[in-house]
């Protein structure tokens, strides 16, 4: 990107100003996920301005597109040829932005089978605290060598740099799928999707929730009709299908909804990542089980330190997702880990003016 481009050119004279003045400052396109990590704080920085779809090459299966895009834009371009984002990102709300999405790095209900926004991203345009234009990566998977720093970016919550536009691989949509509900507790549902991972079956997401396990096929035709027919169980009609996993990827299931009364009684949302075998997580409360098992949401009044020793005895981690965020929302890292993200903080934005504290208060 030229940083001559008004837009840009914008950004880079707000970020110099704040840097002058030791102020911090708060990127923000859509603000869909505003809820996400740590209170934000500092001035509102709008990248919403750097919008659009910059190079697009459906037989390369590669979008480049500017961060303020909204990423329902985006998908509409995509199935438009016939195309998609097959790591489901949440959108939350029609504001969500492409910027925000990878900077997030929250994936949907296929990210066990087709991997995550970080496994799609292959290079990024970054304004950095010191209001530099730098580009990462490239347009091609080959194009990476090294240390990957635009994939660093996936997760990042904006701490190291203002997203200004990203290159994507994508996939062509699945040519068939089927969605098929069995009625499972927890223990059968956590067996038969062990025993299904170990089999040659277009399986491309899985949730488990009150009793009844779906499991999303997708492929090939012949491929789907035969998993079908060897699996059982009940199929979902195709409306009933895509209102089910949209529901889960944009967090509108019931299950996700926390109002002032469920928070009063100290209830939150966590989302505990773990060994896809790990036995059943005990905590008090109600789940929801995604990602073959290896993702684990649950609504609890727990504490804690109690959340996250149930995450590490399972050999995971937990965030607190939505509740009173009194608790660190991510689970602190070793000494070890925290001196390499220190040394990434001092190497892209020294003067820590993008969203101080949002990932860790050290940051």
């Amino acid at each position: 990107m030229d940083s001559r481009e008004p837009a840009l050119a914008r950004l880079i004279d707000r970020v110099a100003a704040a840097r002058a003045g030791h102020a911090a400052l708060d990127i923000r396109g859509g603000g869909t996920k505003v809820f996400y990590g740590e209170p934000p704080r500092g001035e509102p920085l709008d990248v919403t301005p750097l919008a659009g779809i910059s190079c697009y090459e459906p037989t390369e299966l590669v979008v480049t597109v500017r961060a303020g895009t909204p990423l329902c834009e985006l998908e509409a371009a995509l199935e438009a040829q016939g195309q998609c984002l097959p790591f489901e990102p949440p959108r939350f709300s029609e504001r969500g932005t492409v910027g925000g999405m990878v900077a997030a790095g929250l994936s949907g209900p296929a990210r066990a089978s087709v991997g995550s926004v970080r496994d799609h991203v292959l290079g990024v345009t970054l304004l950095n605290g010191r209001g530099e234009v730098l580009t990462f990566g490239g347009q091609v998977a080959k194009n990476v060598a090294g240390y990957d720093v635009s994939r660093l970016m996936a997760g990042s919550l904006g701490i190291l740099g203002v997203i200004c536009e990203v290159s994507l691989k994508v996939l062509p949509i699945s040519r068939a799928a089927a969605t098929l509900s069995f009625e499972r507790d927890e223990i059968e549902a956590l067996e038969q999707l062990r025993l299904w991972a170990s089999q040659p079956l277009p399986m491309n997401a899985s949730a488990w929730h009150d009793g009844r396990l779906h499991v999303r096929l997708a492929g090939a035709a012949a491929a789907v009709s035969e998993a079908c027919r060897k699996l059982g169980g009940t199929q979902l009609a195709p409306d009933a299908a895509l209102h089910w996993w949209s529901s889960l990827r944009d967090q509108t299931e019931s299950f996700f909804a926390l109002d002032a009364a469920d928070v009063s009684r100290g209830e939150r949302l966590w989302r505990l990542s773990v060994a896809a075998t790990a036995a059943p997580v005990k905590l008090p409360g109600r789940q929801l089980i995604e990602w073959h098992g290896a993702e684990r949401w649950w609504r609890t009044s727990a504490e804690a330190r109690e959340v996250r020793a149930a995450a590490a005895l399972a050999g995971g981690h937990a965030t607190l997702i939505r509740g009173d965020k009194s608790a660190a929302v991510f689970t602190p890292v070793s000494e070890a880990l925290m001196r390499i993200h220190q040394g990434l903080k001092q190497a892209f934005d020294p003067k820590r003016v993008f969203n101080p504290g949002r990932l860790y208060a050290e940051l």
